[in-house]
């Protein structure tokens, strides 16, 4: 059994412990707060942007001879995944859940056509780079707290990438966030942009005048809808990182908890077994001195 000593410098070293850990539980509580705060502030505009395009698209506002290349699909023979991840660890199973979802498109996209890569954050970055994946750009500190300028930068290259025909297709691969518990890896196509996925039935019914035209007003629509859904995964993603951090933080307290609970009952054990070997030693030799 320990000494006392070696169990008090034990509970020392997991109070220590509990410390930290409960400190960095009250940061990324706050910090997903806001991150909470900024993915609800986003969600009206993309939503009414959504609708102004699915109104275009589903009223038949739009000359079906007019093209946009956001809308243009053709052969796919190569195709490109932007990934985004936490830059820090410490966020449990979140960082490896989007890593491994990452890996099975990969893997799947792979026996059919080439797969580039494009990564946002160190966790899937290094993780590509040991799958050996095609990576043509790594972008960090940019997904603890995203604005609409910290992406622009990649999708810019994404858009450019695409619209120059170096890849037929764009899929995303982020953690959406479900609430508090819940998080969840996906990876969906970004480009091109579906448009009976924009229809909106309702719009149908309204006759709507656009100016200058309804291809110009598309053709000024569609690259910012693109903007918005690459931030809106953003934005997901930290919301995701930072519930995912600080339900880690939390459990890594109560656990450090629970063991300083079983090392003190460790410990008085110890004392106790101390001290009843003492009074062996005091009654033994009272009775040596007596006989």
């Amino acid at each position: 059994m320990p000494s006392v000593r070696q169990i008090r410098g034990r509970i020392r070293s997991v109070r220590n412990t509990a410390r930290v850990t409960r400190a960095m539980q009250m940061v990324a509580a706050s910090k997903m707060r806001r991150a909470q705060e900024a993915t609800t502030a986003s969600r009206p505009y993309a939503e009414k942007l959504r609708e102004v395009l699915g109104g275009l698209v589903g009223a038949g506002a739009v000359d079906p001879d007019i093209s946009h290349p956001l809308l243009e699909r053709r052969p796919v023979n190569n195709v490109l995944l932007l990934a985004i991840s936490p830059d820090r660890g410490l966020a449990g199973g979140m960082p490896g859940n989007l890593s491994r979802a990452s890996g099975e498109f990969l893997r799947a996209q792979q026996r059919q056509h080439p797969v580039a890569v494009i990564t946002v954050g160190k966790k899937v970055r290094d993780f590509m780079v040991r799958a050996g994946a095609d990576l043509r750009a790594s972008f960090t500190d940019i997904t603890d707290r995203p604005t609409m300028a910290d992406t622009l930068a990649v999708t810019h290259l994404v858009q450019q990438m695409y619209t120059s025909g170096e890849v037929d297709e764009v899929h995303i691969a982020y953690t959406r966030y479900v609430n508090t518990l819940t998080q969840q890896p996906m990876v969906r196509q970004l480009l091109p942009i579906a448009a009976e996925g924009l229809e909106d039935e309702s719009a149908k019914a309204t006759d709507y005048i656009y100016e200058p035209d309804a291809g110009i007003v598309l053709g000024a629509l569609l690259p910012r809808f693109f903007e918005m859904q690459v931030y809106q995964a953003f934005l997901e993603n930290s919301a995701s990182e930072q519930s995912a951090r600080m339900v880690a933080m939390r459990n890594a307290t109560e656990a450090a908890e629970d063991m300083m609970d079983s090392l003190t009952l460790e410990l008085n054990k110890a004392r106790q077994n101390m001290i009843t070997a003492e009074l062996l030693d005091l009654v033994g030799g009272a009775a040596a001195l007596e006989g």
